[in-house]
């Protein structure tokens, strides 16, 4: 029997200089591999570091990383995972203050809204303000803002690769 496998990248956008190796002995515990990342200052928050990680492993281990991550309330980041046979895409977002954002993702990393969630905002907007801002929900817009400074921060930043134990 084959294994189902996916992949998708970790984004660590703010992370005090403290918890560095505690994110990466939280990767490791869901990876089942030694972790060591490329830490880099973030600009865009002093005395703040990130790192980004791409990762291969079996369809959910997004969701695991997210749930490893999220025990240090003060981290900004994102983990994607890819569509794989019988999955969805998906991002996931954590912003302090907001909490997790999570939505399907198609093919090309954009964010899925589905027909029912439409539906649904159109028969209980009751004006057109309330209707943009029901999509802004939908699209994470609060995370979005918060994180692009980080994300603008990190371009062109090295990636290193994890391959989880199966």
């Amino acid at each position: 029997m084959q294994r189902r496998s996916t992949q998708g990248v970790v984004f660590v956008h703010s992370c005090p200089k403290a918890l560095c190796q505690h994110v990466e002995w939280a990767l490791e515990r869901v990876v089942g591999a030694p972790v060591s990342l490329s830490w880099a200052d973030q600009p865009a928050a002093h005395g703040a570091y990130r790192a980004e990680v791409a990762w291969t492993g079996a369809p959910g281990t997004g969701a695991k990383l997210v749930a490893a991550l999220r025990q240090w309330p003060m981290l900004r980041f994102e983990v994607t995972e890819e569509a794989s046979h019988g999955n969805d895409g998906e991002r996931m977002s954590y912003v302090p203050g907001h909490g997790v954002f999570r939505a399907p993702t198609s093919a090309n990393g954009d964010i899925v809204v589905t027909e029912q969630q439409l539906r649904t905002l159109a028969a209980t907007a009751t004006s057109v303000e309330a209707f943009r801002h029901g999509v802004d929900q939908l699209l994470g817009a609060a995370w979005d803002a918060d994180l692009e400074v980080y994300r603008y921060a990190g371009d062109g930043s090295q990636t290193t690769w994890l391959h989880q134990v199966v």
